[in-house]
């Protein structure tokens, strides 16, 4: 990580207020397909870290039994708040919590039953990275959703969907492969961008196939050098 989660829960509380409507049309359409492939039913219990104002968290609570949505900035909690209780919604809980320390306890000690992530996950170096994929896979979680800057070709210069001083995005290929050794298969990839994608991992069944790894988009960035860049 190359800013400490201080640092980043100060620069993410200072830009609360204007977030939502800063965002580019690749954030919301990856934000649509995290909501539509994380389908939960409504006894499901929804964990979306890195949550944010609650643009995920908000969109299933709706089909969703509860959701606890974890962010570590006050200001970006504060704001979901205020849009949970304009919006009426009484099933979303903000509370502090990191991606490799989530803080997912719930009313009831109930399992977590899915768990999404959108536009946060790129904070974090590769090896972070895995520790929180493995985190999520630790929750018992069925489903996995991850919407992110991820690399599907090397990043351009000339259209970065983040900030290099501050993040540190890994290829598709990477991420695919941390939720394969962590006992899942990858079921889908969307494209968004060549820069912007979504990851859908499903809990492997005993009677499951073995995976064989990802194809098409999933290996177009497995190279070192443009997830070290």
């Amino acid at each position: 990580m190359k800013r400490s989660v201080e640092e980043h829960a100060a620069r993410f509380t200072e830009k609360a207020a204007a977030y939502d409507d800063s965002k580019s049309d690749e954030y919301h359409a990856c934000a649509s397909l995290v909501v539509a492939h994380a389908d939960p039913t409504d006894d499901d219990v929804v964990a979306d870290l890195g949550a944010g104002t609650g643009a995920i968290a908000l969109a299933v609570a709706p089909d969703a039994d509860y959701v606890l949505a974890r962010d570590v900035s006050e200001g970006m909690m504060e704001e979901g708040r205020r849009k949970a209780s304009a919006a009426r919604i009484t099933n979303v809980e903000f509370a502090y919590g990191r991606f490799r320390e989530p803080n997912l306890t719930t009313p009831d000690d109930r399992p977590i039953d899915v768990v999404t992530s959108n536009f946060a996950l790129h904070h974090l170096d590769d090896d972070e990275k895995r520790e929180a994929i493995a985190t999520m896979a630790g929750t018992g979680a069925r489903r996995i959703v991850l919407g992110d800057v991820m690399f599907f070709a090397g990043p351009d210069p000339n259209e970065p969907f983040y900030s290099p001083d501050v993040d540190d995005p890994a290829t598709v290929g990477t991420l695919v492969e941390a939720f394969t050794d962590e006992g899942f298969v990858v079921v889908d990839v969307e494209r968004v961008h060549d820069q912007v994608g979504v990851i859908v991992a499903e809990r492997r069944r005993d009677d499951d196939e073995p995976d064989e790894g990802p194809t098409g988009d999933a290996n177009a960035a497995d190279s070192p050098s443009a997830g070290d860049s």
